[in-house]
């Protein structure tokens, strides 16, 4: 299993650790913790020290009531530091839901468009089938993250989610984009009660049958910290735990901010699967 991208065929036969960079003032977890450039820099360069396959650079909060910025503050945020990220060496991941940022941040040369709206703003379909190998991932949000965690409803919500991916995937590839370009996210905790949250992890491998690799991420979300009563920085085991039962379930990219402890835990877990795997041959 292949994840094509602009530069770079990512190899999924073992999961990939995709590490988080927000260039935010008020992200959920770290907001203003690498708000400047230079502080976002630096935490790339960490980042990979510490295992990071992918990097995912942000300059939007998604967080509940969060304020949608313009689109030159959310170029202003991200473009120095995607300059820098793209001499990294690695893949790299543009966290957003503007065309305007899409078009630029291809254009010097990023991977990968991550957004959690799926493509649907009008103009994103045709930044991603003009550009003729970047890489996608499509996420599921219900609502706009100002108003999606004011009492969401799913009779099923893991086939809504189902549903609704193979959707924008279809119309995506209806555009001409090859399907080895695409990845799809459940997005955990974006319109979702702690409830659908852990049924989307519980029935995970039910979406398996889309047929493309999955993204998912955990890292840090309000329904850990319902669960365990733990604050946001205060998740990191947890965190890490759910990021091995997605990977158990199929996933074949986990979003992290805790990229070291997750990159251990896979050590371990690739040892196991694989010998596993061996015995079975």
């Amino acid at each position: 299993m292949v994840w094509q991208t602009s530069r770079f065929a990512i190899d999924l036969t073992w999961p990939q650790v995709m590490g988080i960079v927000n260039v935010t003032p008020d992200s959920f977890s770290d907001g203003g913790q690498h708000a400047d450039a230079g502080s976002a820099i630096a935490h790339c360069d960490a980042l990979l020290h510490e295992g990071a396959q992918i990097l995912d650079i942000g300059g939007e909060s998604t967080r509940p009531g969060a304020r949608t910025p313009s689109v030159d503050e959310e170029l202003q945020r991200v473009l120095p530091v995607l300059r820098h990220a793209v001499t990294l060496g690695v893949p790299v991941s543009v966290d957003t839901s503007q065309p305007q940022v899409m078009r630029a941040a291809l254009d010097l040369g990023v991977d990968i468009v991550n957004d959690v709206r799926a493509l649907r703003r009008e103009g994103a379909l045709e930044v991603i089938a003009e550009h003729a190998s970047a890489g996608v991932c499509l996420m599921h949000m219900r609502g706009e993250p100002g108003s999606m965690q004011v009492t969401p409803q799913y009779a099923d919500v893991v086939a809504e989610v189902a549903g609704f991916l193979a959707e924008r995937r279809d119309v995506l590839c209806a555009r001409g984009v090859a399907a080895n370009r695409i990845v799809l996210d459940p997005g955990i905790g974006f319109g979702k009660a702690v409830d659908h949250n852990l049924a989307l992890l519980r029935r995970q491998r039910e979406l398996l049958v889309l047929g493309a690799p999955l993204l998912v991420g955990w890292s840090r979300k309000s329904t850990l910290g319902t669960l365990t009563g733990r604050a946001v920085n205060e998740r990191q085991a947890v965190s890490v735990a759910a990021a091995l039962l997605a990977v158990q379930y199929g996933a074949r990219i986990v979003r992290v901010h805790d990229v070291a402890a997750t990159v251990d835990a896979l050590a371990l877990w690739r040892a196991i699967e694989g010998n596993n795997q061996a015995q079975s041959q």
